[in-house]
């Protein structure tokens, strides 16, 4: 289902009240094999991915052309739909994560994830600002894209020592009103 009822499909998933899982596959035989489970859908992984190229999962240990590679490779792989972990977008400017998001939609992809945090040690997370430019940035280039592509956010302040709750939803909700989910 490459066509581009593959979003809407993948959309509507997101839109039904019913939690589904949408487990990572990080090669086509991971693929195949989530695929024959019957699933509904797939998501890529970059901790995958980079161990697969015999990188240590951390920032700039895969570069976005390696994901977007991967991610067109199990796109051809399965009917299912599939959201391809971006991390941070591979850019820290809003026309940067832009320009990932509309590659992204050019592999065949359903959707994608970006996070928030930097992966720099110290500076773990994007001031809040920030993050919420680089979401709006990828929500309109998503709705530009000539196919159904459905960007979501990550909030990533527990996993990077800031477990901040409030922090957390008010991110999340300003991701929400930046047009994506």
């Amino acid at each position: 289902m490459h066509e581009a009822s593959a979003g809407a499909t993948f959309r509507a998933l997101h839109e039904n009240p019913d939690i589904f899982v949408k487990p990572n596959a990080w090669d086509v035989d991971t693929a195949r094999i989530l695929t024959a489970l019957g699933f509904p859908a797939l998501a890529t992984t970059s901790a995958g991915l980079a161990y697969t190229l015999g990188r240590r999962d951390a920032r700039r240990a895969v570069r976005r052309a390696d994901a977007l590679a991967q991610a067109r490779t199990i796109v051809q792989a399965t009917e299912l739909r599939v959201s391809a972990d971006l991390e941070n977008g591979f850019a820290d400017d809003p026309q940067g994560v832009a320009d990932t998001a509309t590659r992204a939609a050019a592999t065949g992809l359903a959707g994608c994830s970006i996070e928030d945090a930097t992966g720099t040690p110290g500076s773990a997370i994007y001031a809040f600002d920030l993050p919420v430019e680089r979401i709006a940035a990828a929500a309109e280039a998503a709705r530009a894209a000539p196919v159904d592509f459905l960007p979501t956010a990550r909030a990533e302040n527990f996993l990077n020592g800031h477990p901040d709750i409030d922090d957390t939803i008010t991110r999340l909700q300003a991701f929400e009103s930046a047009g994506i989910a």
